[in-house]
């Protein structure tokens, strides 16, 4: 037999395989093995594939083989005889999620003048890039649970970087969790579900099990730079929350976002000859900014340009703000040089995205997989002295989204709609044509991807916790086409409201205007529906 015909053969037995999964309520993971759950590197082992001959799996006790081969043979005959049971169909189009960590839309493609994003520019150029996507939370767990489980904060009860979302929702079926259960190799390499940045490079975190096959966890060599490192904020605790940086001199492969792109090259290699879906989480361009040296030369320090020095305004509440002092004391130099490093870390992200996106190209995957790029919320950079995230102004709550790939027909263009990062569960759900769980607070973004100028009338709801446990406040906020608005305790706390059509950086706080009273009421009693329904719903 040729090795068109054992390919084939292959693909029926795993075909019929899935059919007896189904029969007897497995998933495939109780077939299969489970891969790597540490730090084993697949780039080095290249693993071999999940046995997919009937009866072969590993980790299975003796009998199952057995049961499962007996149940398969049933199914295979089913289908052979033309059964509605099981039909054969093509090929099931593969997931590629990659995920940023921090990375605000200062890229090419967004429109910014300076920043160098060939590789995510080219992808964009396939694809619908959405110029308002909102995270619904702008802190990293609380904002990748809520995306991978297709639920708002209140509802996961995700708030903090340390609670498991497991512990309160032991049953939820995640994003991978849906294509693990219909019979996709499911794999993760380095940050996805939240785990500390760097103080966790290289271990698990707050990593969910039931949603993988396969986990890898890199570690680079910028874990062992961190002693060299230029750390302006040594007031704050930890490089995962200091304003520092280190133009490093080893090359790409070396630093973890290397290996996360070595990784995730060799899972596409071991499974391009079966339906995956492949997470890869990069760590920039989160601090500490450790890029290699030739991605700080892009960027000579007297072109970078710092945002224009405001004032706070004395009617925006107090809870809004996180950087305080402004700047965290920084003077404006030492701006520029955290400027030009988180630059330069983007453009290091972005090299890494292309070693993946060449790789889909050379395996002939490109043209069967979807791809979503994603960052999991915004990032100041110096506006109004604000840097990092956890604001509820439009730089922290809005990030990067493009969807790439089968099912997309409007390639190179970009919508403006408001759309929020709970849409991407059900998104990719109805590009897969599988079946969600009930219950999802997103709705599909087909439509946009069909025609990003298509009526679209959703509005993205945004909160941010405030104050020490036990007493902590929310603060929400609801953008929608033309408005902001937020509110701090209820209202208790101070209110805003942003006209993003003549007030793009929202400098000017109409909420206590009384020619935008109805505007205010009518935008509140929709935040607080959706408020309430983020609670009950689940």
């Amino acid at each position: 037999m040729g090795d068109a015909g054992r390919l084939a053969g292959r693909h029926h037995e795993y075909d019929c395989l899935l059919t007896a999964s189904a029969v007897i309520g497995l998933e495939v993971g109780d077939w299969g093995t489970r891969g790597s759950t540490g730090t084993e590197s697949l780039a080095d082992t290249r693993a071999s594939e999940h046995a997919t001959c009937i009866g072969a799996a590993p980790g299975l006790t003796m009998f199952r083989p057995i049961l499962i081969s007996t149940i398969a043979w049933a199914a295979c005959a089913l289908v052979g005889a033309g059964s509605a049971f099981a039909q054969p169909s093509a090929r099931r189009p593969n997931v590629l999620l990659i995920m940023a960590d921090d990375l605000s839309d200062d890229i090419g493609t967004f429109g910014h003048p300076q920043v160098r994003t060939p590789n995510l520019d080219r992808l964009a150029a396939r694809g619908v890039r959405f110029t308002r996507a909102y995270a619904q939370f702008p802190l990293c767990s609380p904002s990748r649970v809520s995306m991978l489980s297709g639920l708002r904060p209140d509802t996961t009860g995700v708030h903090d970087l340390q609670t498991d979302f497991r512990t309160i929702h032991p049953d939820l079926v995640t994003l991978p969790q849906m294509f693990r259960r219909a019979g996709y190799v499911s794999a993760r390499v380095g940050k996805i579900y939240h785990y500390g940045n760097p103080g966790q490079i290289g271990t698990p975190g707050l990593d969910d099990p039931a949603s993988w096959d396969h986990t890898v966890n890199p570690r680079g060599i910028d874990k062992d730079e961190e002693p060299m490192l230029t750390n302006f904020t040594p007031q704050r605790q930890g490089f995962g929350s200091a304003l520092a940086y280190y133009a490093s001199p080893a090359p790409d492969e070396a630093h973890t976002d290397g290996k996360v792109a070595s990784e995730t090259i060799a899972l596409l290699e071991q499974h391009r000859d079966r339906p995956f879906f492949l997470a890869a989480g990069f760590y920039r361009p989160h601090c500490p900014f450790i890029a290699p040296a030739k991605y700080f030369s892009l960027y000579p320090l007297e072109d970078v340009r710092l945002p224009p020095p405001i004032p706070r305004p004395a009617d925006v509440p107090s809870p809004a703000w996180f950087t305080n002092p402004p700047h965290w004391g920084l003077d404006q130099q030492q701006q520029r040089l955290t400027l030009r490093a988180y630059y330069a870390s983007i453009s290091f992200l972005d090299a890494n995205v292309g070693r993946v996106l060449d790789a889909l190209e050379r395996l002939g995957l490109a043209d069967n997989t979807i791809v979503v790029f994603v960052s999991d919320h915004g990032y100041h950079l110096g506006d109004r002295g604000q840097w990092m995230k956890q604001t509820l102004f439009e730089r922290s709550t809005r990030a990067p989204l493009i969807i790439a790939g089968p099912g997309v027909a409007a390639r190179g263009a970009a919508s403006p709609r408001i759309v929020e990062f709970l849409d991407i569960y059900p998104t990719l759900a109805a590009l897969a044509r599988l079946t969600p769980p009930a219950g999802l607070h997103g709705r599909s973004l087909g439509p946009l991807l069909a025609d990003p100028q298509a009526p679209w009338d959703h509005p993205a709801v945004s909160q941010v916790r405030r104050g020490a446990v036990p007493q902590t406040f929310m603060g929400y906020t609801i953008r929608t086409g033309r408005w902001r608005y937020t509110e701090w305790d209820g209202g208790a706390r101070g209110t805003e409201l942003y006209d993003a059509e003549a007030d793009p950086d929202e400098l000017r706080n109409l909420a206590a205007d009384p020619a935008h009273r109805a505007t205010v009421t009518d935008l509140q009693r929709r935040l607080r529906q959706m408020i309430a329904d983020g609670v009950r719903r689940h």
